[in-house]
């Protein structure tokens, strides 16, 4: 039996096996036994034909993300500076949303009055958009604040690897997606039952959805909470994420997910008012009257988002 191999030097190798199988057959008590000999020869490596199609790698230097020590090491990097800060509330949303935005207000005062509540760093991926505004938020609150910087955001590569403002010493320039990953995610798993900690999906796009069901699928399977359990905020502003739910309902019809296997892993929450009671009553906290010094709502956004000072340097 022959079968062909492409070598790099696009020549094909013809290689013919010789093998004898033998055929048992059971019948009763009796046995039957038949031999099938294969033969053939090896023939000669020879130039490959016009109608073979030879696929050749191209010039690329994969030799940095084959390192697994490298990767390692950046999440190694990534957990020393969790341990240094603390873990706290990991907020995952649109890096496309600037200051003019009524959500990026919404954000702000969410992440300052969570920062409060719990009295926890915020941790985000440290880059523009809405990862802006609840370091602003939490900067505003007089809170730590750490992230995981990454070198494309928005769909832009960063000119520089440097936070305009945060200290170096409070986030790390990821050069491994995955590393980053690892580093959101183990910011906001309790270790000890005092942690107050949490992870909040503002809205947002494709990487920010890629991150809540990621978190969504470790909360089902049990990698987060566990031990200590953590809780997940939506925050639907001006129902961003109703057609997701929707989408999830529609999983349940075709019986892709069991009923209420999905909504029971995270929280829903329409406003910043609604969030801040749940946190509140998740912990055991008092009353969050006084941690919330607004809360959007709908067309208010329009008068609010000029009044709020936001710009934190």
């Amino acid at each position: 039996m022959g079968f062909s191999v492409c070598c790099s030097s696009s020549l094909w190798l013809n290689l013919n096996l010789t093998q004898q199988c033998r055929f048992i057959k059971i019948a009763g008590n009796q046995k039957r036994a038949e031999d099938l000999k294969i033969t053939g020869n090896f023939r000669k490596a020879q130039t490959q034909s016009t109608r073979s199609i030879c696929c050749k790698l191209q010039g690329t230097d994969f030799e940095e993300r084959t390192s697994p020590a490298e990767v390692k090491k950046e999440i190694e990097k990534c957990y020393e500076l969790i341990e240094r800060l603390g873990r706290g509330v990991v907020y995952l949303g649109s890096a496309r949303l600037g200051a003019e935005h009524p959500h990026f207000v919404r954000s702000f005062e969410l992440a300052k009055g969570i920062a409060s509540l719990l009295d926890a760093t915020t941790w985000s991926g440290a880059g523009p958009g809405l990862m802006d505004a609840v370091t602003k938020g939490a900067l505003e609150a007089g809170k730590p604040v750490g992230g995981f910087k990454i070198g494309k955001e928005a769909g832009q590569w960063t000119a520089t690897d440097v936070h305009p403002y945060l200290p170096l010493d409070s986030y790390l320039m990821c050069r491994f997606f995955s590393a980053r990953k690892h580093g959101l995610v183990d910011a906001g798993v309790r270790a000890v039952s005092s942690d107050r900690t949490a992870f909040v999906a503002l809205p947002g796009g494709i990487g920010t959805l890629d991150e809540v069901f990621e978190v969504s699928a470790l909360i089902q399977l049990e990698r987060i909470g566990s031990m200590l359990p953590v809780p997940f905020l939506v925050m639907n502003y001006d129902s961003f994420y109703s057609k997701m739910l929707g989408f999830i309902d529609d999983c349940e019809g075709w019986g892709t997910v069991s009923k209420g296997e999905v909504t029971s892993l995270w929280r829903v929450c329409n406003t910043n008012a609604e969030a801040l009671a749940y946190l509140a009553e998740y912990y055991g906290l008092p009353d969050t009257e006084g941690y919330m010094s607004i809360d959007q709502l709908g067309e208010d956004d329009k008068t609010v988002s000029s009044s709020v000072k936001i710009d934190v340097q």
